[in-house]
């Protein structure tokens, strides 16, 4: 295999799902590696943890941040060029983690994404002492941004579904750390809204399959929001939500006032606690209660909450 392939094929196994397993088997063609493994860097703990190995243990995460704490590794973060192992000041490392286990060389290549975030690093290692002379370096360098993505914890790997056309949307985990979502455009309203991380942790703590109603933005902007579960993180491993929007005119010639009293009949709120709550007398609650039940042709608190919710009619609170 020439070099250009093994690029081809490495970009085009990182680009599906099993990436890494098909990116490292085309590496191995031009590089003489027997073994390794790939270290995430998570933003949402700051540490780092290992994510899938082969040829030998995935090493412990106190391990992983051993490593990355090395100023051997941190000197080549700063490079962003990898490092051979049993360089100066990664003797103590290489004796107490790797060579007991019979190898003799290794190789790291910090990485980071084509817009500069850092993503982790993977570990080759071969029992040949000059397996990662020559080109190896070079090549591992020129590849590490197209490796990088194999360790970027920040992505969603779930396509929502039945999203119609224009929402934009965003993803988050319980942590707050927020993701794009793969075929949808990015939401900049939602990632700007702070009270969106605490939306999505609360709905991912629910047993709701979906949720779905009105967001009024910062501008005064009414927002459809349709918010459903995710797996996100390295091979979905992390529970998730996607928080899908557009902007939108609120339906049924409702007023923004209309939405907050159908919000709490919904929540089942009685007349004088929405009037309490709205600060608002009970006849002007009944009142907007009139003009509700004529513009969306229910008769009954029941058959408003029911159309209300299955609508996405309730405003979200953020």
């Amino acid at each position: 295999m020439t070099l250009l392939q093994a690029f081809a094929e490495v970009g085009f196994h990182v680009a599906r799902r099993d990436g890494a397993r098909g990116a490292m088997r085309a590496l191995r063609r031009v590089i003489p590696l027997e073994a390794y493994e790939f270290v995430a860097f998570d933003p949402a703990t700051g540490r780092h943890r290992s994510l899938l190995a082969d040829g030998h243990a995935r090493i412990d995460a106190d391990a992983a941040e051993e490593y990355a704490g090395l100023p051997p590794y941190r000197e080549a973060m700063a490079a962003r060029s990898p490092l051979a192992m049993r360089a100066p000041g990664t003797e103590r490392y290489f004796r107490r983690h790797l060579e007991p286990y019979g190898w003799r060389s290794g190789l790291t290549a910090p990485l980071f994404l084509p817009e500069g975030r850092y993503t982790g690093l993977v570990h080759l290692t071969s029992t040949r002492p000059e397996a990662f002379d020559g080109p190896a370096r070079e090549l591992l360098g020129a590849l590490a941004p197209t490796l990088a993505h194999v360790t970027d914890l920040s992505r969603c790997v779930v396509d929502p579904v039945g999203l119609p056309p224009g929402f934009r949307a965003v993803a988050f985990d319980r942590m707050g750390v927020s993701r794009d979502v793969p075929g949808t455009p990015h939401s900049p309203a939602v990632a700007a809204e702070p009270g969106m991380a605490a939306l999505a942790r609360d709905f991912i703590d629910s047993r709701e399959l979906g949720r779905s109603g009105l967001w009024l933005d910062r501008d005064g902007q009414w927002h459809e929001v349709r918010m459903t579960r995710a797996a996100v993180g390295f091979q979905g491993a992390i529970q998730g939500a996607v928080v899908a929007e557009r902007p939108c005119a609120l339906p049924y010639d409702l007023t923004g006032r209309e939405i907050e009293v159908i919000t709490r009949v919904a929540a089942g709120d009685s007349n004088p606690q929405i009037a309490a709550a709205l600060v608002v007398s009970v006849r002007t609650v009944t009142t907007h209660l009139e003009h509700i039940f004529t513009k969306l042709g229910c008769d009954s608190r029941t058959r408003l909450t029911t159309k209300a919710l299955a609508e996405g009619l309730c405003r979200l609170e953020v």
